[in-house]
């Protein structure tokens, strides 16, 4: 962050102000337009955001001007920087029953191992997981349960704003 340092001591020799004003302000808003923009809050929305923090009429219309000329390319710099998750391609996998060992004449050892293919970026990976049953049959009610709680209201509405 030299740019914003040296940016607060060109304005403290112009403003007369201390650095760590012109800074924190610099800050708060940078933070006001990044969360607008990432949750494309309307132009109402952003009024009463920034209403409440007293403001001049005149500074609040500038504000306003500023969040809905910068809103679109905010919003693609930020994507540009969300990290790029690797996704689903293929999922082998196989079912090993252990029946006997040296020791143990009448063992019974299921495993359950699965070969997960991803795509990232131009790059295919694989993950190899193995599991028991149990455990494999906890982590498909909590996927269900996650996919379920995703058909609600409430979560269909943090989704859309994230877009």
């Amino acid at each position: 962050s030299i740019f914003l340092k040296a940016l607060c001591a060109f304005f403290k020799g112009k403003l007369n102000i201390s650095v760590d004003i012109i800074q924190h302000g610099v800050e708060g808003l940078m933070y006001l337009l990044t969360e607008s923009s990432k949750l494309m809050i309307s132009e109402v929305d952003f009024q009463d955001s920034i209403n409440v923090l007293g403001f001049s009429d005149e500074l609040n219309k500038s504000l306003l001007q500023l969040y809905l000329d910068n809103r679109k390319e905010i919003r693609s710099i930020l994507g540009e920087l969300a990290p790029r998750l690797p996704s689903y391609h293929s999922l082998e996998w196989r079912l090993d029953v252990q029946l006997a060992s040296r020791s143990l004449r009448q063992q019974i050892k299921p495993a359950v191992t699965m070969k997960l293919h991803l795509n990232q970026n131009e790059d295919q990976t694989a993950q190899v997981l193995q599991t028991d049953p149990a455990t494999l049959l906890h982590l498909i009610q909590q996927l269900e349960q996650a996919l379920g709680e995703m058909k609600m209201n409430h979560c269909r509405r943090i989704v859309r704003n994230m877009k």
